[in-house]
């Protein structure tokens, strides 16, 4: 990426990159970033992309499934220059679950001098998460994988979030994790060394389409509900778009040109469940993941989900839930703790 924030293209030079992984990282999300690179240097017949990996402290790092990677050395290797590598054009991180549990002050800091450096700092999948909280993401776009977005727009509110696969901001990069890293790192290439070499690693990936920035990180509501109904569709859509402020039936039945009614019977038939119903669910597990994923006080996770007051939040919470909000975030914490304590 040139000064003015363009992309040189076809460029010669080897490009270097650091992998930085954060405990409980998304497996999948690193190596779709990293073998697109591998498969450039494999057609191109050069280093064109040189890496190294580091973890927080230089001991081995696991990922979310359990598996560890032995990296080349710490934050404080890379700093000392004692990665054996050229000064890095791209510094990668990679988070995944438990995102908003990393606390490490020294991260952080060495997160602000990053972005300060002529340099791409690259985010994948919940890595967003770590930006905005080093304070690096204010006023800026970014992408964060669609389960962690909620919670995200609630926690930072002053960053731009999107359900994109990813985005590019100045110097920053984000991608939403899964297989987007794959789709990014195909367009840092093709901007690099041009569609030819795009295809080719496409083709070594059996990959028959790259996605753009701004394709859909979810199935469509389409394939997700499993109905074909239009109208149902663009209803359960204004719904998932109004979760702090839930619209009436009559707003919803208007805005989809059809009478109260007729919602009501499109809902039982394809769905089972009348349209309140489904809203409230809707709500509830929107609630569910504020709990988990965020320090969110049941008071404001109730005003996030549209519930006009604690009690009665709590009231539907435990009707569908079986346990209390209070209740199921302290089970799902000691759940969380039995499971990394059995890997």
């Amino acid at each position: 990426m040139l000064s003015d924030g363009s992309w040189a293209v076809n460029q010669p030079q080897k490009h270097t990159m650091v992998f930085v992984l954060v405990p409980k990282f998304s497996m999948i999300a690193f190596v779709t970033a990293l073998e697109p690179l591998r498969l450039a240097n494999r057609f191109l017949k050069r280093k064109v992309y040189d890496w190294r990996v580091v973890s927080l402290d230089g001991r081995p790092v696991s990922a979310s499934n359990g598996v560890s990677i032995i990296p080349d050395g710490s934050l404080q290797d890379l700093r000392a220059n004692r990665l054996d590598i050229d000064k890095p054009d791209y510094y990668v991180v990679c988070s995944g679950i438990d995102v908003e549990k990393i606390s490490d002050t020294d991260f952080f800091n060495w997160l602000r001098r990053a972005q300060r450096e002529n340099a791409i700092l690259a985010g994948l999948c919940t890595a967003a998460w770590l930006f905005a909280k080093a304070g690096i993401m204010e006023n800026r776009r970014c992408a964060i994988h669609w389960e962690t977005l909620p919670t995200f727009c609630e926690t930072f509110q002053e960053v731009e979030a999107h359900a994109d696969l990813y985005e590019t901001d100045g110097n920053i990069m984000t991608c939403a994790g899964g297989t987007a890293p794959l789709d990014m790192m195909l367009d840092v290439i093709g901007r690099d060394h041009g569609p030819t070499v795009v295809t080719w690693v496409c083709e070594q990936s059996l990959k028959d389409k790259v996605r753009g920035s701004n394709d859909r990180q979810r199935a469509s509501l389409r394939v997700r509900y499993g109905v074909h109904n239009g109208k149902l569709l663009q209803l359960i859509d204004r719904m998932e778009a109004n979760i702090s402020e839930p619209l009436s039936l009559a707003d919803l039945a208007d805005h989809a040109g059809l009478s109260v009614r007729h919602v009501e019977r499109l809902f039982r038939q394809h769905l089972g469940r009348s349209p309140a119903r489904y809203y409230l669910d809707l709500r509830l597990d929107r609630a569910r993941h504020l709990l988990f994923q965020s320090n969110m006080s049941v008071v404001e996770v109730a005003v996030a989900c549209g519930f006009v007051s604690a009690s009665h939040f709590s009231k539907c919470y435990r009707e569908l839930f079986g346990r209390s909000p209070q209740a199921d975030r302290h089970a799902n914490a000691m759940e969380e703790v039995e499971a990394g304590a059995g890997i």
